[in-house]
């Protein structure tokens, strides 16, 4: 088994509970972390043997520009398509990172992480 890591992965997007935040929007980091066996892609040198983490960028951007009223339910919603879509997955951990959040305060930012297995 190995670690496939994405991070850093940077969107605007409209996710929020308050009405503001769905209208006018605001940034965001995704980062995926993926548990698999590509130990053929490594001997092989062939991506077709392993997950192609440009793909799982498209499935992040897609998800991201479907609005939710809480960042939880991205992170759900990313793990539920990446592991349709990649069945050799064992594991997976998003963190979906809300830059910047309108609190009354200064926040760099409010992430929530959320992990499946199967």
């Amino acid at each position: 088994m190995g670690l496939i890591a994405i991070e850093g992965m940077h969107f605007y997007a409209h996710h929020g509970f308050y009405k503001e935040e769905q209208v006018i929007g605001g940034n965001y980091q995704v980062d995926v972390y993926l548990t698999t066996d590509f130990a053929e892609a490594a001997t092989d040198d062939e991506l077709g043997k392993t997950i192609n983490y440009e793909n799982v960028y498209r499935i992040t951007k897609t998800v991201m520009t479907e609005k939710s009223k809480l960042i939880e339910h991205v992170a759900y919603r990313l793990i539920e398509q990446v592991l349709a879509d990649f069945p050799p997955v064992t594991h997976i951990k998003v963190r979906v990172s809300k830059i910047n959040p309108p609190v009354k305060g200064t926040v760099d930012r409010v992430f929530v992480e959320l992990e499946e297995g199967r």
